[in-house]
């Protein structure tokens, strides 16, 4: 299976890119007053507003580095009846894919108290990766916010 991976601070993440639309250079977003803690903004993709989350704001509670690696990730988000729509996340260091089998990702072991959508781990020379579960990032309640303001502008 093909992973997108990238990195908050110092430590690896992926992304399954089944997930994965399209991965674009840094956009400055509109802001979006008001939003709720990650959420920056939206962009303009193709006629049509996206939110934009800072995964680094989110998980770390800094903005992500501007540098030239940080990219947005165009992912597939799962609404209701089987529905998506675009979300955008920022990522540091988006610079490559990586193949590994599902079943490498195993349990950390310190699941309570974590986020939902930090998922398992899987491990190589450089130390461990985790997975992050695109479809937990969102509450419900950020979802319905976030979707529903978006369709009422477009």
């Amino acid at each position: 299976m093909l992973f997108l991976m990238f990195r908050l601070g110092a430590d690896r993440y992926v992304l399954d890119v089944e997930q994965v639309e399209e991965v674009l250079p840094f956009l400055e977003p509109t802001l979006l007053p008001g939003a709720p803690h990650g959420v920056v903004g939206a962009i303009n993709y193709r006629g049509q507003g996206v939110p934009l989350l800072d995964l680094s704001l989110l998980a770390l509670g800094r903005p992500s580095a501007a540098v030239i690696s940080t990219r947005v990730i165009l992912i597939r988000y799962p609404v209701e009846g089987g529905e998506t729509r675009r979300l955008g996340l920022i990522a540091e260091r988006v610079i490559e894919t990586v193949s590994r089998d599902p079943n490498d990702f195993v349990p950390s072991g310190v699941d309570a108290g974590m986020p939902p959508y930090l998922g398992p781990v899987a491990s190589d020379a450089e130390g461990l990766i985790q997975l992050v579960r695109a479809e937990a990032l969102l509450s419900p309640q950020l979802r319905e916010i976030l979707f529903r303001k978006l369709q009422a502008d477009s």
